[in-house]
């Protein structure tokens, strides 16, 4: 690590923090606040809802969050819990849609309903909807093992893990290269990235209602052809290979191998080649020198989206990214802040960019600071020795909850609080905090 290279986040004068345990406490109530349990037909389910009003369902990447938070906070029985509610109603092939309609029939908003298989509209809950979420699955089934060391678990959810796995490599890895592709902006996860709105034809910057019905129009066409993924992937309408998806992929890849491994399984590795295979294909295709940014691909000629979003650093977490451009990327855009120089970090998109906008909208994922970023990034710091900057990371978080609460996203210069309320991935922060504590206890050993 360059000397005086570093995050700063300088508190102000009339700044008070909440302590760790203030914290712990304040995400242990909104998690019981938000969970659910019950039973339908055959079905007992138990999840957390990310917030009380505005995403009521059991979604599936916020699950693994919650299992990570949950984990955090010691409630490793509630954590099996969520996981085996997730692959209740998995399909043969293996799929597991992005929502579980445990109660409700349809999407809060009218126009999500596109996001079902037709032969689900005129259906009764319990059902899925047809997109998939970035696959984190794996690592969370890990975390609750490297918790419980509870190898019969483990077992009993490795045949689901495996299925689901095998089905994205089947239906989503078009080319044999390794890397999966979406269909659908919100299978990303980040709805109204920007880096989309080349593939959409939206050209105007800051999102509006022509964002809104080129999205909608394209979950129009997904619905009309049934998903039917052969001809989606023909009319290569919105075939995007983003680069957290892969990124997560290929992690959850290698945490599924290990997992393999733990209980005996023969198939490590078939999982760990599958996972090298994407890391090889991420650094080839998505990395881009000049810009020292790994970038989101579109369509069959797999062309980089050259828009930066905060996403351009989740690579350099992989073990086999090479350190010379791990380095690149993290001096430039972390470090340096080239783009992402706000007083809280980590914004979700480049101030640089057109579509930039802080505030709160209907378009997020387009200016505003997440919670997950910084999560996310904190583990590779910390990983790669760069505490100093973990701890900046985990400070603007607590500086973001004691401001404003647990918000589903702050505005990246004020700290205000917008969107959802009660949002459980800020508790993602008792993960940070422990991870930064244990990282403290290793230097003083």
């Amino acid at each position: 690590m360059q000397a005086g290279m570093s995050i700063s986040n300088k508190m102000t004068k009339d700044e008070k923090l909440l302590n760790d345990e203030q914290i712990e406490q304040q995400v242990r109530k909104i998690m019981y606040d938000n969970m659910i349990e019950g039973h339908k037909r055959d079905y007992t389910y138990h999840y957390t809802r990310p917030s009380p009003e505005t995403y009521p369902f059991q979604y599936f990447w916020d699950t693994c969050f919650h299992v990570c938070t949950l984990t955090a906070l010691g409630e490793y029985e509630m954590a099996k819990k969520h996981i085996k509610s997730l692959f209740l109603l998995q399909d043969e092939d293996g799929f597991v849609g992005h929502i579980l309609y445990w109660k409700h029939p349809f999407p809060t908003r009218i126009t999500d309903v596109f996001q079902l298989r037709p032969r689900y509209l005129l259906r009764l809950p319990p059902h899925m909807s047809a997109l998939v979420q970035p696959p984190l699955v794996a690592e969370a089934v890990q975390r609750i093992y490297k918790h419980t060391q509870d190898l019969a678990f483990v077992r009993k959810m490795l045949p689901k893990l495996k299925a689901y796995f095998d089905w994205l490599h089947r239906n989503r890895d078009f080319e044999g290269e390794g890397l999966l592709s979406i269909i659908s902006p919100y299978e990303s996860g980040m709805d109204w990235k920007a880096s989309f709105d080349p593939v959409l034809g939206f050209k105007r910057g800051k999102g509006d209602w022509r964002l809104f019905s080129k999205v909608t129009w394209l979950e129009v066409g997904n619905f009309r052809k049934g998903y039917n993924l052969k001809r989606l992937y023909k009319q290569d309408k919105f075939i995007v290979k983003d680069v957290a998806f892969n990124t997560i992929y290929a992690q959850n890849l290698q945490a599924l191998s290990e997992l393999c491994k733990a209980s005996g399984d023969g198939e490590a590795d078939k999982y760990q080649g599958r996972s090298e295979q994407c890391c090889k294909s991420i650094l080839k295709y998505m990395y881009h020198e000049e810009d020292a940014a790994f970038y989101d691909l579109a369509g069959h000629e797999m062309k980089q989206l050259r828009v930066c979003t905060a996403t351009i650093f989740f690579p350099i977490a992989l073990p086999s990214i090479p350190h010379h451009i791990s380095e690149a990327v993290l001096q430039r855009h972390l470090l340096h802040k080239d783009g992402f120089s706000v007083p809280f970090t980590i914004p979700s998109l480049s101030v640089r960019e057109p579509a930039f906008d802080p505030g709160e909208s209907l378009y997020i994922w387009r200016g505003p600071t997440w919670v997950v970023f910084n999560w996310f990034m904190q583990d590779f710091l910390l990983k790669k020795g760069y505490r100093q900057e973990a701890q900046a990371l985990l400070l603007s978080v607590k500086r973001l909850i004691s401001k404003s609460g647990f918000r589903e996203y702050y505005n990246p210069f004020t700290g205000e609080g917008n969107g959802a309320k009660d949002f459980t991935w800020s508790g993602l922060v008792v993960d940070m905090i422990n991870r930064q504590q244990e990282e403290d206890k290793k230097a003083k050993e």
